[in-house]
């Protein structure tokens, strides 16, 4: 193993260890909050779940990248490989319906009462179990192809090799079903990135709005407190711009990456450890936004302060 293995295997180890071990955390302490709350906020029940899901994209692809980093490679078997990468992309699907939720959710929240919104800020806090309960079925159903054409370790020189993942590979009978799952994917992709766009950008407007409000107020003299909605809103554009800026790094890379005549490991390295930064920096964006962790580590407990968003 040289140096820049060495370097990209350490990198990968300390991402999952430092990732996990965050996501845990936060999803005990949310599991808490609701299992101490008769009334569950939405917004907890949302951000539990997309711990959940960064912690098995951590565990489940993360583990096996940073074994091969480290010199292993026929560690997995055909029926290892597709369990593992289907349980990968399933949560990683889980990641994005997630973060799509909660920044649909945190629009309708802060939209003006008096707004076509309306009717849907009653209704939608009922609907939010019944949405991640469903994403599991319909994220399971897309990612089926996985358990199909993922395999173990094969010869880089096989025709039917579409990834070489070092430790799996994908392989495909034939270019149009290869096109037709990418497209299937893709467009799943692109349905939820595109929402969560539109309500960030929803948000950003309505933030811009109660700014010029808020100066006014502090122009007449009259005082004025943080509003916890306007908080939550902030900290969840945070969250889905982070993922669209690394969502569109991945896109690229990877494209790149296909269409290469010839390998590049530093770009394939490079692609591999930065694909692990959302599920690693999220936890860290909660935690850092959400005021009841300070009372956590004053009182050593959750609390039963209500949630903000």
């Amino acid at each position: 193993m040289d140096g820049t293995e060495l370097s990209f295997g350490t990198a990968i180890l300390l991402q999952i260890s430092i990732g996990s071990v965050a996501n845990v955390f936060l999803l005990l302490f949310y599991a808490s909050v609701i299992s101490a709350s008769p009334k569950p906020s939405s917004s907890d029940l949302i951000l539990a779940h997309l711990a959940l899901a960064n912690t098995i994209v951590l565990l489940t692809y993360g583990i096996p990248e940073a074994l091969s980093a480290w010199g292993w490679r026929n560690f997995l078997d055909a029926v290892g490989c597709k369990i593992l990468i289907y349980f990968y992309r399933v949560a990683r699907g889980l990641a994005i319906c997630s973060t799509c939720l909660l920044s649909v959710f945190q629009a309708v929240t802060i939209s003006p009462g008096t707004s076509r919104w309306a009717g849907a800020k009653a209704k939608l806090p009922q609907r939010i179990v019944p949405f991640c309960a469903l994403s599991w079925p319909l994220n399971m159903l897309i990612e089926v192809s996985n358990l199909i054409y993922m395999t173990g370790p094969q010869n880089s020189s096989s025709l039917q090799l579409i990834l070489d993942l070092k430790y799996c590979s994908t392989m495909s009978a034939s270019e149009a079903s290869a096109l037709a799952v990418a497209i299937a994917l893709a467009l799943r992709d692109l349905f939820f990135v595109g929402l969560m766009s539109l309500a960030s950008g929803y948000m950003v407007l309505v933030l811009y709005g109660h700014h010029r409000q808020v100066r006014h107020i502090h122009r007449t003299g009259c005082s004025s407190g943080a509003v916890p909605e306007v908080t939550a809103a902030k900290r969840v554009i945070a969250l889905v711009s982070l993922y669209i800026l690394l969502y569109g790094r991945q896109a690229v890379t990877l494209s790149v990456l296909m269409n290469m005549k010839g390998t590049s490991p530093l770009l394939m390295n490079s692609h591999m450890v930065l694909g692990f930064t959302f599920s690693v920096v999220c936890p860290f964006l909660m935690i850092m936004s959400d005021r009841r962790m300070r009372t956590f580590w004053r009182r050593g407990s959750p609390g039963s302060e209500a949630d903000p968003s």
